[in-house]
């Protein structure tokens, strides 16, 4: 939850500093590029986090923006689940993070990841991730699992159970493949 202005104003820094500290202009709008849309669509979500309970206005503005966006987009993120430095890469496929999800900081994320689990029963499981993870096209988590820091899940991998730091993982279900003895801090493979 974002607490204050200065605690906004930090995590708008840091997830432009994703985007290569360059803020998409009006050409890509023009253009119809999809980092304008998938830049304000983080953007939005930020402003939605502050103004949940602080500015009814400004913050249905942000929340219908955030929306449309969405929709346009094919991703639902819910508000409070993902850390600073978050970055989408492409859209295409679905993106879905759910609300019983909290995602790390620098944490990047491809088309057609999702979060969910694996029977409608299981509404209190918690997916939580660490720090700069990567997942790649088409990743699923299902169930309630823990995934460490610097973790890299490769393209079309099911998550069902846990993940210690620093691994490489793929597969259906998915399995460690490696473990990366140097951190990355991007957030990416």
């Amino acid at each position: 939850m974002l607490r204050s202005k200065y605690e906004l104003k930090q995590y708008l820094i840091e997830d432009f500093k994703r985007f290569g500290n360059k803020r998409p202009n009006l050409k890509d709008w023009l253009l119809r590029n999809e980092v304008w849309y998938i830049f304000h669509y983080i953007r939005h979500l930020r402003f939605v986090e502050y103004y949940k309970d602080r500015n009814k206005l400004l913050f249905l503005w942000h929340f219908f923006r955030y929306k449309r966006l969405g929709f346009k987009l094919r991703i639902t993120i819910y508000p409070y689940t993902v850390g600073f430095g978050f970055r989408i890469y492409h859209v295409g496929d679905f993106i879905h993070v759910g609300k019983n999800v909290k995602i790390g900081n620098n944490c990047t994320i491809l088309p057609g990841v999702v979060f969910g689990n694996k029977t409608e029963k299981e509404d209190n499981s918690l997916v939580t991730v660490g720090d700069n993870c990567y997942f790649g096209l088409g990743v699923k988590i299902l169930g309630s699992v823990k995934i460490g820091n610097n973790v890299t899940i490769g393209a079309n991998a099911v998550v069902t159970k846990d993940i210690p730091d620093n691994a490489v993982v793929g597969g259906i279900p998915a399995k460690i493949i490696r473990y990366n003895m140097l951190t990355n801090v991007n957030g990416g493979g």
